[in-house]
């Protein structure tokens, strides 16, 4: 059987997984026995925060409607009740938007839910 050399697909493998690295501190960024767990672990951080994006802008939907609401003289969870039994379909990240941006229009739509 003939020899085989694998050093182009070793190299090449070796310089992907530093520029995956690319920007981590110390010698994670330089050295491949350090930098193979770093990027590993930027991966599953990476994963994480990708689920945990929307769990707080959601939190933070829920925060500014119920700010809105509180002017309008409703409570947040009285507020998305009476969305509900009036089958107004709207979403929390539209609604944190009209609280915020158009405070009128919400105000309209806190009134419309309040008859």
């Amino acid at each position: 059987m003939p020899r085989v050399k694998r050093g182009k697909t070793h190299v090449q493998k070796r310089n992907r997984l530093l520029k995956q690295a690319k920007g981590f501190m110390w010698r994670r960024k330089s050295t491949i026995k350090l930098a193979r767990p770093a990027v590993l672990k930027a991966g599953v951080n990476a994963y994480i925060g990708r689920k945990r994006k929307k769990r707080d802008n959601r939190a933070l939907w829920q925060v500014q409607i119920n700010a809105g609401c509180r002017q309008n003289g409703l409570i947040y969870s009285r507020f998305i009740n009476l969305l509900k039994k009036d089958k107004i379909e709207l979403d929390r990240k539209v609604l944190a938007e009209l609280a915020g941006k158009y405070p009128k229009v919400f105000a309209a739509i806190c009134a419309e839910v309040k008859k």
